[in-house]
């Protein structure tokens, strides 16, 4: 298993391991504590396990934290998913940037995201499930949402959208974010 640093991304890595496949199907890591620690971050920090279930064209986000934020590590353990994460910490070198990448079952990749910023991924597969590991418990009333049609982060999703949240559906502009936080 290795870790890269997504220069797009400051503080995000992405894990990749290595499969062993054989004639049964394949076995891998798919958390390395050690790793983990190697480039910084805390592996006890994570408290919380999901897992989501998506069909083709399903999209998810774009989400983010308020206060204190929330770092998780993103993998796609069946299926395939094209993941974003927008960073919006006022503070970092690569505030406002985005990155995209190719999520799936095959390579069981692992993608860590910092807390303040935001993530979405949309389905490329009939079937993609998409695992998240949190470092806080969930608090509904700081859940955040950006459109994820948004001009300002022209986002080159995929698939058209056959099914998201109304939450997702509904959600206000970056601009309106930024300035709500501001305030």
């Amino acid at each position: 298993m290795k870790a890269t640093e997504v220069p797009t991304i400051a503080g995000a890595y992405l894990f990749e391991p290595t499969p062993y496949a054989d004639e049964r199907g394949f076995f891998c890591r798919t958390f390395d504590a050690d790793l983990v620690r190697s480039v910084g971050l805390d592996p006890g920090a994570f408290i919380q396990d999901s897992v989501s279930r998506s069909v083709r064209g399903v999209l998810r986000g774009l989400h983010l934290r308020s206060g204190a934020g929330e770092a998780k590590l993103v993998r796609c353990s069946y299926g395939k998913i094209f993941d974003v994460v927008v960073d919006l910490r006022p503070d970092s070198p690569t505030y406002r940037d985005r990155a995209f990448f190719e999520l799936s079952g095959e390579t069981q990749a692992t993608l860590y995201i910092p807390a303040g910023c935001a993530h979405g991924f949309q389905a490329l597969t009939d079937t993609a499930d998409t695992s998240y590991r949190i470092d806080r418990a969930h608090d509904p009333a700081e859940d955040v949402t950006i459109a994820f049609d948004d001009p300002e982060l022209a986002i080159p999703w995929p698939l058209p959208v056959v099914s998201m949240s109304l939450r997702d559906r509904e959600a206000p502009s970056l601009a309106e974010v930024l300035k709500h936080q501001e305030g």
